[in-house]
């Protein structure tokens, strides 16, 4: 087998036709050109079996993509590998390529850190080969160095969409729904074995938080959850209202485990998902996080502050206030 360095940057190996490339491969850099200097210069270009070599029986540079993981493949798709024992520099078809390879800010090609190479000549014509170490027995290999231009990093996909919320109405005219708190336990740090049991209360305050528990339905399956925060504008109906003052940031957070009637602020569960603070204002709602929803499943929530004193009768009456799941 002929000797061979793969120049391979960012790795894609092997060839279309034998489907070592995958699908869908990630580049840092597509279709750039290699340019030697040193002890001999010149574009880097290819002979028909991928052997890579600088002179003039190959004027035309050739191109190349710099994969993800530090291999290169070129215009072919043929993997760029640094063969043994010499290290000559060959892309060959269903190889995967070396990787080890980076293209520096400016343009410089470096292989594991290092960016010298080496021409060794093929003939006394001027055309020469490229290794990553002198060819032993070989008297007249120079050092050279390799530069990439050229090099079109492709565009970033976009960024996946945000979830989409459901809304915000507890009465929604194409007959989607809404859960409510199924049970409703205050804890207090200040008394924290103390079990306050059932309330219809939300009660948040520097030292006390409430946990809501939802039993999700199993008709909700395949659908999307939203937490949300419901706060009219105070008083929000004949049945509910509240009590609000400080600067009104809410912290919400999803428990490990369900609360009980006898859960303390000692005993209660931990927390499994931080949807950090949410500061609030009357007169709002609020989206904490929508998710696929967990039908079947009792799932709970906790609100505490620091810095907010809020006391209100959870109602779904028009106009709500307090804590829900909304469905779509």
């Amino acid at each position: 087998m002929r000797p061979t360095f793969a120049l391979a940057l960012l790795s894609l190996a092997a060839s279309v036709q034998s489907l070592v490339l995958p699908r869908n491969p990630c580049y840092k850099c597509q279709g750039f050109t290699i340019s030697v200097s040193g002890g001999v210069s010149g574009p880097l270009g290819q002979i028909s079996d991928g052997q890579n070599r600088v002179g003039p029986k190959t004027p035309t540079p050739a191109k190349y993509n710099l994969g993800c993981n530090g291999g290169v493949v070129d215009a072919k798709g043929r993997g760029c590998i640094l063969t043994p024992p010499t290290t000559q520099y060959q892309c060959d078809e269903g190889a995967s390529p070396t990787t080890g390879f980076a293209i520096g800010s400016n343009g410089g090609i470096t292989y594991n850190g290092k960016g010298e190479f080496w021409a060794c000549p093929v003939d006394d014509y001027g055309n020469w080969n490229i290794y990553s170490k002198p060819v032993a027995g070989q008297t007249k290999c120079v050092k050279v160095w390799l530069t990439a231009k050229g090099c079109s990093a492709p565009p970033p996909p976009p960024p996946p969409p945000p979830p989409k919320s459901c809304p915000y109405s507890l009465v929604y005219p194409n007959g989607q729904s809404f859960e409510f708190p199924h049970l409703i336990v205050p804890v207090d740090k200040k008394n924290p074995n103390k079990a306050y049991g059932t309330s219809y209360f939300g009660e948040i305050t520097s030292s006390k938080a409430t946990i809501f528990n939802f039993d999700v339905r199993p008709g909700f399956k395949g659908k999307k959850c939203s937490l949300v925060w419901l706060f009219p504008t105070n008083p929000p109906s004949d049945t509910s209202s509240y009590t609000f003052s400080g600067v009104g940031n809410l912290h919400f957070w999803k428990k490990s485990s369900p609360a009980t009637q006898s859960t303390t602020y000692n005993n209660q569960g931990g927390n499994s998902v931080d949807y950090g603070v949410t500061k609030v204002v009357p007169g709002h709602s609020y989206t904490i996080s929508t998710f696929d929803c967990p039908y079947g499943q009792k799932i709970a929530f906790e609100i505490s502050s620091t810095d907010t004193n809020l006391r209100y009768f959870q109602d779904y009456n028009p106009s709500a206030v307090g804590l829900y799941i909304t469905v779509c």
